[in-house]
């Protein structure tokens, strides 16, 4: 709506609807945002407050952006795998299994020998809505063999994650 953009542009300036959206974007990824308005998100759309001032909404255009870009597999960040795939074999998804190996780290078992290594705990038990993407993505695929392409997207996941993680303590700062 046109008097939601002057409303917005009184406090940072002349912007853009792609700012905006960046903007949204982050503030709906804060979760003391989503802990406020849970009832509300559940049922309908509750208010996105206007930024204070125009460096919360600079930083906080940056967070969406980053994080939409990462949710999109878009950013090179995901490409900087975090996790190993060390075990040749028959790529066969057939049980998963998380077992830790050290504090917050662990390995995703998708078969009797071969493992994604280094996921981290905050990546593995991560929830959007009501699943766990570590987790979901796998169970999809039970039954099935992994394409070169799928482990390497596994691993863009795990990453995603990550730093989605990350952005939305960084968000929660910002707010």
């Amino acid at each position: 709506k046109k008097e939601i953009i002057d409303e917005m542009e009184k406090t940072v300036g002349s912007t853009t609807p792609e700012y905006i959206f960046d903007y949204i974007y982050a503030v709906l990824h804060s979760p003391s945002y989503r802990e406020k308005y849970k009832e509300f998100l559940k049922i309908d759309f509750p208010r996105v407050p206007y930024p204070k001032d125009k460096k919360q909404f600079e930083e906080l255009v940056a967070l969406g952006r980053e994080l939409r870009d990462i949710h999109l597999l878009e950013s090179p960040k995901v490409s900087e795998f975090i996790t190993t795939y060390p075990v040749s074999g028959s790529d066969a998804v057939e049980k998963i299994s998380y077992t830790s190996t050290g504090p917050k780290i662990g390995n995703v078992y998708i078969n009797a020998e071969q493992y994604f290594g280094n996921v981290p705990d905050e990546a593995w038990n991560f929830y959007i809505g009501g699943y766990q993407p570590a987790q979901k993505w796998l169970k999809d695929r039970k039954g099935r063999t992994l394409t070169n392409e799928d482990i390497e997207h596994y691993q863009k996941i795990i990453v995603a994650l990550v730093k989605t993680d990350r952005a939305m303590k960084e968000i929660d700062k910002t707010l």
